[in-house]
């Protein structure tokens, strides 16, 4: 039986974070995980080029039953921190927008910055192998994995949420979590793809691949970003955005064209070529397919000659508030992330570690903490690592 004085489970970017802090402050360190290869999130993440934190992070960024527990982690190992170590590696990177940080190269370079990182720190890496069970002992826990058995004085559990199964992604951070008696809230998919009854799939058929920039509301929150109509239903940025903040059962409202007098352009339209057809006119500010059936949507069609002006200030307000009410998500298989997870009132914000189980740790996407698209969750899972690293 080996003794180690931290085990990690999960070599994402929490679990390596929190190995490499250990491992600086003389540690003795290892980090299992049942994939073959570390930071497969990383990988895949930002097409391949990682948005690795966002300029914008704070506190408002991010979900919880508790608003206020990621603030100490997120205030101690800012944004900036993580960016000062890219620099470090000399990795070069770029805004791409609304504050979103991406790799000019292949995320990859990411994974090696953090795997030399924990060389450099001694910590061993286990990967391609399975945990099996885990005990409290007297001086911390006895955890069996596929490759041995170990004692630790301290277990950090880094297993992330339920989010893209196919990369292996499992529930067991909550099944460690409900084990010790520490409780997990309810989770479900977030930054997922919206989907659409039978009826309206087939009304909206013709819109499948078109985008269009939108200010897409729900709950009283809302996102300004591009949406994307989907075969399935609608999906972009602001609907995954959106998304985190929905329940079966809301509407959405799209407005299209929110920073537009459209009722004036449409007028303006009618008095230079009275002629066009109304969805000829609407197509000269939206994309053909769309314009169409807004029309229709509407009940203002024809020349646009013969639409009076209350006809064009209710094609103005379907454009402008259109409501829509999905009944569903594509689910774990395309969500970006898990919200919900274990309970933040049961963890020590400034270290992450278990109120009722000393040495137990829960940190990164397991966690009741879930950030906006656009590197928010990345940057929690560099902090929230960071921090249990400085304590276990």
């Amino acid at each position: 039986m080996r003794r180690l004085d931290v085990l990690v489970l999960g070599a994402g970017a929490a679990g390596m974070m929190c190995a490499i802090e250990a491992g600086r402050r003389g540690r003795k360190v290892l980090i299992a995980d049942h994939a073959r290869a570390p930071g497969e999130k990383i990988r895949i993440s930002g097409g391949g080029r990682c948005n690795f934190t966002n300029l914008h992070t704070a506190p408002d960024n991010f979900i919880s039953g508790n608003p206020h527990f990621c603030k100490s982690a997120l205030g101690r190992f800012t944004q900036h921190d993580f960016i000062a170590l890219i620099e470090s590696h000399g990795i070069a990177y770029h805004e791409k927008t609304l504050g979103q940080l991406f790799c000019d190269g292949a995320s990859r370079q990411v994974i090696d910055m953090l795997t030399g990182e924990m060389r450099a720190a001694g910590v061993d890496l286990a990967l391609a192998t399975e945990f099996e069970s885990v005990e409290p002992a007297r001086d911390g826990f006895t955890i069996r994995l596929s490759s041995g058995t170990y004692t630790a004085s301290s277990l950090v559990v880094a297993t992330g949420g339920k989010s893209i199964p196919k990369m292996g992604a499992t529930g067991l951070g909550y099944r460690i979590a409900d084990q010790f008696g520490v409780p997990v809230s309810d989770t479900r998919p977030a930054l997922v793809p919206l989907t659409f009854d039978e009826a309206l799939r087939t009304r909206l058929k013709p819109l499948a691949g078109v985008s269009a920039d939108a200010v897409v509301g729900c709950n009283g929150i809302s996102f300004a970003e591009a949406l994307l109509f989907t075969h399935r239903g609608i999906s972009g940025p602001s609907i995954l955005q959106v998304s985190s903040y929905w329940r079966e059962g809301d509407e959405i409202t799209l407005s299209l064209l929110p920073r537009t007098d459209l009722f004036e352009q449409l007028r303006q339209a009618r008095t230079a070529n009275g002629r066009q057809s109304v969805h000829n006119a609407l197509s000269a500010h939206l994309p053909k397919r769309l314009a169409h059936i807004l029309c229709d949507n509407a009940g203002v069609e024809g020349k646009i000659a013969d639409r009076t002006d209350r006809d064009l200030k209710r094609l103005a307000q379907a454009v402008q508030d259109w409501r829509i009410k999905p009944t569903g998500s594509e689910g774990y298989r395309t969500a970006e992330v898990t919200l919900g997870g274990v309970d933040t009132t049961a963890l020590h914000s400034r270290t992450m570690e278990a109120k009722a189980v000393p040495g137990l740790y829960f940190i990164g996407e397991v966690v009741d903490v879930t950030g906006w698209l656009g590197g928010y969750n990345f940057q929690w899972a560099w902090s929230s690592g960071w921090a249990a690293g400085q304590a276990v």
